[in-house]
């Protein structure tokens, strides 16, 4: 990286986060486990394929419309281990508190994160709780290690998009972000914008009943859609060609991002998914996701293609081109 210190922008998805784990995380650690760079690592014990996932939480505010940490840490977890193609069987809890911290506030997160594993049909089996001094951690922050298991014909990764993919998204997108921004800024508007924190599970299985004809799974959390649909690309090696018209965003989202100067594309989502499959199965698949309750805004928006390797490039709604790279920084700090 060239730095001789760490920088805030490292923790926001885009490039610099990119850059940051190829050169100074894989090369620590060396294994082809970590150099897939997919939302968790699939491996086999016994002849059973698992998916192991671990996150950290340090969401500002604590407690925002639609949800709070407690549910951030608990959906996060359970949807990286079902962006490996698996089942989320169990989760770990990993509590740093700062001194002083409201009981009540904690019974909140800790009931949040206990209905937010019921609805995934996962349970909490293990935690670990430290207490540091007061300005030595932002109120709480939660760690969330999960593990599934992961059928036999299932074979998901960033690595797997074909030329001729169709992509598909799951829902609107920048709800979290703007949810997290407008809470944290108190800003105020007619129409209140909830996160759309949410387990994916159940939406997930319905997708895998498709078997290999799923090709790619992620989450479009940090660094949101935009830089999502760049790592596919580039762990790929294809071209990712898809319409700005076809995205679907809520008018009040792309409302205050218009006023505020940001692209709905990089801010995060803690409750859509982006699937790659087959051509000639991705019309069921996207009719299985509109099934689901968190996935009546699903649409198709572009597909994958052999021309422009590694690039993301996006049709305007006025008919032009133009290339979409990864965010560079943070857009918005401090989200999830």
């Amino acid at each position: 990286m060239g730095k001789d210190k760490i920088s805030g922008d490292l923790g926001g998805g885009g490039q610099l986060s990119y850059d940051f784990v190829k050169e100074i995380i894989l090369p620590a650690f060396n294994n082809p486990y970590l150099d897939r760079l997919d939302d968790g690592a699939v491996f086999d014990i016994n002849g059973v394929r698992l998916a192991f996932s671990t996150d950290t939480f340090v969401a500002d505010p604590i407690f925002f419309p639609g949800g709070s940490i407690g549910d951030l840490a608990v959906n996060g977890t359970v949807n990286d281990i079902s962006m490996c193609g698996a089942k989320p069987l169990y989760i770990s809890a990993g509590l740093i508190i700062e001194e002083g911290f409201p009981e009540n506030d904690l019974k909140i997160i800790l009931k949040d994160m206990a209905e937010s594993a019921d609805r995934a049909n996962v349970k909490i089996v293990t935690g670990d709780t430290k207490v540091v001094p007061r300005g030595a951690v932002d109120k709480i922050f939660i760690n969330s290690s999960g593990i599934g298991v992961v059928s036999e014909n299932i074979t998901v990764s960033c690595s797997n998009a074909k030329p001729g993919d169709k992509i598909i998204l799951s829902g609107t997108i920048g709800d979290h972000g703007i949810a997290m921004l407008t809470q944290r800024e108190a800003m105020e508007f007619e129409t209140e914008i909830k996160s759309d924190t949410a387990s994916l599970c159940g939406m997930v299985e319905n997708i895998l009943s498709f078997g290999r004809d799923i090709h790619v799974l992620r989450d479009p959390t940090r660094g949101g859609v935009g830089t999502v649909l760049n790592e596919i690309a580039l762990m790929s090696g294809a071209g990712i060609f898809f319409y700005e018209e076809k995205i679907p965003v809520k008018k009040e989202v792309a409302g205050i991002c218009e006023i505020l100067g940001l692209d709905p594309l990089y801010i995060a989502n803690e409750g859509k998914l982006i699937a790659v499959a087959a051509p000639d199965a991705a019309s069921d698949i996207l009719k299985s996701i509109r099934n689901d309750p968190l996935g009546c805004d699903a649409a198709i928006i572009g597909e994958v293609v052999s021309d422009f390797s590694g690039q993301v490039i996006m049709e305007t709604g006025i008919g032009g081109k133009r290339i979409v790279d990864m965010l560079q920084g943070e857009q918005l700090p401090r989200i999830c």
